[in-house]
Order: structure tokens, then C-alpha cells, then sequence
């Protein structure tokens, strides 16, 4: 995936504007944030360069951004809870609102100190899911911050670790598939209790003698277009507005990166519903087929 230094956005971003084409932004929470709920256990820190949210037995926390996107290339760093993580869940994605919303997922279900954590990932396209994948990471992520990234364009969504892809989902909006294309999105985050199923099914409980439970962030990056009073800063979003400076709109994978994608799909999924023949007794889900999504 190709990404943008904070000094060229910098550079570019009189010129984008003045073109309408992307807005990017580049790392103050305070500037692109609100903390939305947890009386107090969400705090901005260092000027505006950390943010941390934490989760006792009285309560969790969360934000979410002050922008809503109409595509983009969103990226942040996040450093999960560590040691004894089991029936937590830190959730960090890009939702609509309404009974027919759009949401882009990532969900890291905490685990017992030594077992890894599960990265879950769903796409809901008005209001519908059910299209889960789920991976176990290749190092651990509470020792050090890495970087979770959503690259969400008319033609795909891409998510990636690191830059390494780790899923794609295809725009088959030609064969019946629905694809988040039409409602503007929120970046939300929170870290909240779920151990009724975050570990086990719910077998493992969170254990409040190791509250508080935090996590941390830093590094927000968006190359993307804001959606503000019914329009986006990128006016069109056809592929014949690509330019150098926003083809993340038109970006897909290209052979490096699909070899990529494979390598961790190969070694690292623990879950894909496009495999699960007992939940679809009825067939796989269109997208499911090997054709569709190559």
C-alpha cells in the first residue's frame, strides 16, 4: 500500500484543495477526534499525539472521529491491552448510521496472557454482515504500536497490517453483491467488556483484578474524502479523476501484495465464512466464489 509523510501532505494539501480532490490529515487527536463515552477513561495526551482508552468493571470507552468519509485510506497505530486480555474486545472501524448501515470492522478479541489475540474483521453493506474473517497475528501486538489500515476506494476494500493485506472484498455490485459505496462513514473506537463471547464463546471471563485494561493509539493518518453538507471534498470519484495524489481511489493490489495477501490468508486465517458450508447450508454467499474475488 502506498502511503503519504506527514511533510508531503503538508506540501500537497494547498494544491489538493484547491483541486478538490482529497483531504489528508495527519495525527492530532484532538483536531480529529471527540471521546464519546467513558466518563473520563478515554484521554488525549502528549499535545495531542496519544490516545488511550481504558475499561474498568464500571465501565468502558470509546471516540470517534470528528469527519465523515466517503473513501479513503485510513490508517492508525494501535498497542492492544496487554497480559490477561480475555473477555475484552477493542473495536476500531468506519460505520454509517441508520437501520441500513455500511461498516468496515476491525475487532481484536483478547485472550488469556500467552494465547494470542483473534483479529476479527466483518463488512456490513446496508445493514447486512455475516461476512467475517478471522485471523491470529504474526507477532504480539501489546508489546509495540503497529499500524491497522483500511483502504476503502469504489472498487475494493482493503485491509491490511503492517502493509501487508490481509483481506480484499471486491466491488460485485454486477453480479447482486452489495458494496459500501453510497453513505458517508464515521471512524469509531472502543474498548468494552464482552465476555458473554469474546473468548471461547464466552467461556473465559474478563478478570477484574487486572483493570484497568488500556489501549493505546497514535499515528492517525487519512488520505481521504471528507463528506460535509451532501458533498466530498474529492468531487468526483470516477477513475477518470485518479491522479497521483489520490490513487488510492482506483488502487488495487498488485502482484507483490496479492502474494502477500495469500501468505498470511495461508498461515494466519482461523476463519472465513466463504468456507463455512454448515452456516450456508444453502450455498456460499455469491462474493464466496474464487473467481469473484481474484
Amino acid at each position: 500500500m502506498m502511503f503519504f509523510s506527514s511533510n508531503l501532505c503538508m506540501v500537497l494539501m494547498p494544491l489538493l484543495l484547491a483541486s478538490s480532490l482529497l483531504v489528508a490529515s495527519a495525527g492530532n487527536f484532538y483536531q480529529d477526534f471527540d471521546i464519546t463515552w467513558g466518563d473520563g477513561r478515554g484521554k488525549i495526551l502528549n499535545n495531542g499525539e496519544v490516545l488511550t482508552l481504558s475499561l474498568d468493571k464500571a465501565s468502558g470507552s470509546g471516540f470517534q472521529s470528528k469527519n465523515e468519509y466517503l473513501f479513503g485510506q485510513i490508517d492508525m497505530k494501535l498497542k492492544l491491552v496487554p497480559g490477561n486480555s480475555a473477555g475484552t474486545v477493542t473495536a476500531y472501524y468506519l460505520s454509517s448510521k441508520g437501520s441500513t448501515w455500511d461498516e468496515i470492522d476491525f475487532e481484536f478479541l483478547g485472550n488469556l496472557s500467552g494465547d494470542p489475540y483473534i483479529l476479527h474483521t466483518n463488512i456490513f453493506s446496508q445493514g447486512k454482515g455475516n461476512r467475517e474473517q478471522q485471523f491470529y497475528l504474526w507477532f504480539d501486538p501489546t508489546t509495540d504500536f503497529h499500524t491497522y489500515s483500511i483502504l476503502w476506494n469504489p472498487n475494493n476494500i482493503i485491509f491490511s497490517v503492517d502493509g501487508n493485506p490481509i483481506r480484499k472484498f471486491k466491488n460485485l455490485e454486477s453480479i447482486g453483491v452489495p458494496f459500501p459505496k453510497n453513505q458517508a462513514m464515521r471512524i469509531y473506537s472502543s474498548l468494552w467488556n464482552a465476555d458473554d463471547w469474546a473468548t471461547r464463546g464466552g467461556l473465559v471471563k474478563t478478570d477484574w483484578t487486572q483493570a484497568p485494561f488500556t489501549a493505546s493509539y497514535r499515528n492517525f493518518n487519512a488520505n481521504a474524502c471528507i463528506w460535509s453538507s451532501g458533498a466530498s471534498s474529492c468531487g468526483s470519484t470516477s477513475p477518470s479523476s485518479s491522479s497521483s495524489a489520490n490513487a488510492w481511489l482506483t488502487q488495487e493490489l498488485d502482484s507483490a501484495s496479492q502474494e502477500k495477501l495469500t501468505w498470511v490468508q495461508k498461515n494466519y486465517m482461523i476463519y472465513n465464512y466463504c468456507t463455512d458450508l454448515k452456516r450456508f447450508p444453502q450455498g456460499l454467499p455469491p462474493e464466496c466464489s474464487i473467481a469473484s474475488q481474484s
